[in-house]
């Protein structure tokens, strides 16, 4: 069974940082496409970030290009998010998942698990 489960976020100020974790087990991460996915009340829940099978392709929503970067490290079986240079509007909350592909892709419905979601408050 796979379970993926987010660790990391919290409350921090406008301008800060975070990383969130993602640690997967019941198989290795090389065996999907993974994607970090953040709802904020009242709106979609949408992809922010992205990363193919292989590792070789990244994707990022506009709205974080330059201030988010994926990576994985595939000896501790987990996904990384790194968040720069912070805003109000990154408020959020955050969601791991994993799909059963090659490549990365941007709808909720494509992705095969899920972890439970990490809370991340910037406050201005």
């Amino acid at each position: 069974q796979v379970q993926l489960v987010e660790s990391g976020g919290g409350l921090v100020q406008a301008g800060g940082s975070l990383r969130l974790s993602c640690a997967v087990s019941g198989r290795t991460i090389s065996s999907y496409a993974m994607g970090w996915f953040r709802q904020a009340p009242g709106k979609e829940r949408e992809l922010v970030a992205g990363m193919s099978r292989s590792g070789g392709s990244t994707y990022y929503v506009d709205s974080v290009k330059g201030r988010f970067l994926i990576s994985r490290d595939n000896a501790k079986n987990t996904v990384y998010l790194q968040m720069n240079s912070l805003k109000s509007e990154d408020t959020a909350v955050y969601y791991c998942a994993a799909e059963n592909s090659l490549a990365i892709a941007t709808r909720t419905s494509n992705y095969d698990y899920w972890g439970q979601g990490t809370q991340v408050t910037v406050s201005s």
